[in-house]
Order: C-alpha cells, then sequence, then structure tokens
C-alpha cells in the first residue's frame, strides 16, 4: 500500500471511527458479552455470525477474535467473512468450524479479558484482530503490544495456532505513533514466530465501494477482499482431515 493511499485511508477510516465511537465502543468486554460458541454484539446492528451449523460442533475450530471488523458490523450474517471462509473451507473439502468470536468496540485490554473463553475446546486456529480501537483512542503502544502478547501466549501454551491480523494508527497522533504502532504487530509476529496478515484491510481501507456509508465498516464486497486477504495466510496452515 503506498504511503499516499495509507494516509487516505487512515484519515477516512479514523475519523468516521471517532464518530462511531461513542456508541460503538463505550462498553467493555468480557465472557459475560458473549452466548454460546459466537460473541453478542454491543450494538443491534452488529451482526455477528455462528458461521457454522450445529452439525458440525465436533469439527476442529478455527476462532475469528477480535472487534467490530470480526463481528462484522452493520452486516447480515450471510455477509460476513467469517461465513465466506466457512464456505470457502468447505468448498476446498477443509473440515474445520469457523466461529465468529469478535466483540464491537473492543480493545486488547478487552481481548485479554475474554480469550481464555474463546480458546476453549477443540481450537487448532486462532485469528487475532485487534488493536484498532487502542489506535483510534491514543493508548500506548507498549500497552497494546503486551496484551496481544499475552493473548498469543494463552492461545500458544494450548496448542492453538495464531495468525495476527495487522492494522494501522491515526495519523493525527503523530508519525511517531503511526510508526510504532504497525512495527508492534510485525515485532510480535517474529518474536512468537506467528503468521502475520500485515493489514487486514488491504485493498478495502479507503475505498468507498468497499465499506459501509460510515467509511470504516467493510460491506458485502468488502468482506470478500478481507476473506481473500485472510484466506492467503491460512490456508498454508490447514490440514485436509
Amino acid at each position: 500500500m503506498n504511503r499516499k493511499f495509507k494516509s487516505h485511508f487512515c484519515h477516512v477510516f479514523f475519523i468516521a471511527l471517532a464518530i462511531l465511537s461513542s456508541f460503538a465502543c463505550r462498553s467493555s468486554t468480557g465472557p459475560a458479552e458473549t452466548t454460546g460458541a459466537t460473541a453478542k454484539p454491543e450494538t443491534p446492528s452488529a451482526a455477528v455470525p455462528s458461521a457454522i451449523p450445529a452439525k458440525t460442533d465436533d469439527l476442529p475450530a478455527i476462532v475469528a477474535f477480535g472487534d467490530s471488523l470480526t463481528a462484522a458490523y452493520g452486516l447480515g450474517e450471510d455477509q460476513a467473512f467469517t461465513t465466506l471462509l466457512q464456505r470457502k473451507l468447505d468448498r476446498k473439502g477443509y473440515r474445520y468450524r469457523v466461529v465468529n468470536a469478535g466483540v464491537s468496540g473492543d480493545t486488547s485490554a478487552g481481548g485479554l479479558r475474554r480469550i481464555d473463553w474463546s480458546l476453549e475446546g477443540n481450537v487448532r486456529i486462532l485469528i487475532l484482530e485487534l488493536g484498532g480501537n487502542d489506535g483510534l483512542r491514543g493508548l500506548p503502544v507498549a500497552e497494546m503490544k503486551k496484551n496481544l502478547a499475552a493473548m498469543i501466549e494463552r492461545a500458544q501454551s494450548r496448542g492453538v495456532t495464531v495468525i495476527l491480523a495487522g492494522m494501522e494508527a491515526p495519523p493525527n497522533l503523530g508519525a511517531e505513533y503511526t510508526r510504532e504502532f504497525r512495527q508492534a504487530y510485525r515485532d510480535l509476529a517474529k518474536e512468537y514466530k506467528v503468521k502475520l496478515i500485515p493489514f487486514l484491510l488491504e485493498g478495502v481501507g479507503g475505498l468507498a465501494e468497499m465499506n459501509q456509508p460510515d467509511g470504516i465498516h467493510p460491506n458485502a464486497e468488502g468482506e470478500k477482499v478481507m476473506t481473500e486477504n485472510v484466506w492467503r495466510v491460512l490456508e498454508p496452515l490447514l490440514l485436509k482431515n
């Protein structure tokens, strides 16, 4: 992603996110906000799909763990990238079930409070997508990095393979913060030897045709691009069962 595009994306993304944060990001997160195998959204319009039918509950799980980008805010269950990912797995003969554990407005600290609950059962892969809301609030990068590291460690202690989904920080916090924020994901991937999606919204962020009217959350077409961004990193880790 070139510098001009990245700057444009960050400007659009985080101005819009700041507008929504007053109602989409104010609640704390934790196990009490989730039911069953899928996290409960904080807003009525935030669709959090259970991407697999009950009959596949015995299959190894791929848990998508994150904020509104994972929760498919504003979309229906059939449009969410977790549902699209499940269909792709089924079509290609991979026997896994995708669990959506996204909570709109979640921060890395909120994720850390509920990660253990989301790792229960036969979880094989964790797609860790958190940090965007930390950047929005200008929280210390060191704290975000510490929280993400703790989640990675807890997953790896259970034998779960981790995919870390990178995000970008708002430019209004300065070039140094932006660089530090971006580098945190790369440092974690290297330190813990986990697979990295450099930028989950590559090909989506900053493009009006790929986003809902709020300018931040992907629309149905954007979800398709996100699915491919995840799939490129995920597929090499999969086993034919």
